[in-house]
């Protein structure tokens, strides 16, 4: 059940990840001047480190104790944290609710950070963005805020795999029919577009073991969003974002296809409705050049 806006002005830890500040800074910028304008305030994340998802597969105790310990960091400065990139927010929550759930787990990793004085006490909450606009700010104070609404645009989402998977560990959205970020772009005024196989996977997990099989797997999803009459493509996870747009043009001349659908981070897109300039957005910063579909909307700016 998905709650309305409890609180305005609440502070939220900020963990960035390894990703989005050095490859998809458009989405840290955007989400910085949606939410001060929204009412949140973001606390920089003192001395954070990897949430550890990457390192799963190889050991999984060293993810438990790297997500634990960005979760204890977050209890000493008594503050929930926000995670832009659904990979760390699934980690952090899923580490965060393990680690609560089993005292003989809580131990045995506890015993790992004894060594760098820290412990885990299960105090705070891991939440990513999207779980943040609607249970903390909340949809009808976001339809409040828009001063430019959307009403011409026709936007299709990719939510991508983590944000509401595995479902017992996530449970601000159906996993099976999600809707949070349909109702969030539709809060901007926008049309949303239903696609095929608009839950299938970008392809991202894969590329560093066989680039050809993702790029085809996203071809497959921008030429569904294109025949369901998408002008845009709303994304909130980096990877997603970067599989979209940054190897769009890439997939245009492996498959001599044109496609031209802009890929923005769901910031940018309600940053646009709330009136902010497209220098504010980093909108500049897509490889798929949004100009022509967002200028009505989008001011200059500096």
């Amino acid at each position: 059940m998905i709650k309305s806006g409890q609180s305005a002005n609440k502070e939220f830890l900020l963990f960035l990840g390894c990703a989005i500040p050095y490859r998809v800074s458009s989405y840290e910028i955007s989400t910085r001047k949606v939410l001060a304008k929204l009412g949140v305030k973001l606390v920089e994340m003192p001395d954070y480190n990897c949430c550890g998802l990457p390192i799963d597969p190889v050991n999984h105790e060293m993810m438990l104790s790297l997500a634990a310990r960005n979760l204890c960091v977050a209890e000493q400065k008594k503050l929930d944290i926000v995670a832009l990139c659904p990979g760390c927010a699934g980690t952090l929550r899923k580490v965060n609710k393990k680690l609560k759930e089993s005292k003989e787990l809580r131990e045995k990793v506890n015993g790992y950070l004894k060594e760098i004085n820290m412990e885990f006490h299960g105090t705070v909450e891991a939440k990513h963005l999207l779980q943040l606009l609607v249970e903390d700010v909340g949809l009808e104070k976001i339809r409040d805020a828009v001063t430019k609404p959307l009403t011409k645009l026709q936007v299709a989402d990719h939510a991508g795999c983590h944000v509401s998977r595995p479902s017992k560990q996530v449970s601000f959205d159906n996993s099976e029919d999600p809707e949070v970020l349909k109702n969030l772009i539709e809060a901007t005024g926008a049309k949303h577009v239903d696609y095929k196989d608009k839950l299938s996977c970008c392809g991202a997990p894969i590329a560093g073991v066989n680039d050809k099989i993702p790029l085809q797997l996203a071809r497959e999803k921008l030429s569904s969003m294109r025949n369901a009459g998408a002008q845009i493509l709303v994304t909130v996870c980096p990877f997603c974002h970067m599989m979209f747009d940054t190897n769009q043009l890439r997939i245009e001349r492996m498959f001599t296809e044109t496609f031209k659908i802009p890929v923005l981070h769901y910031p940018q897109l309600l940053g646009l409705a709330l009136g902010f300039s497209s220098s504010d957005l980093a909108l500049r910063d897509l490889r798929v050049d949004p100009s022509g579909i967002i200028s009505p909307y989008a001011m200059e700016g500096s």
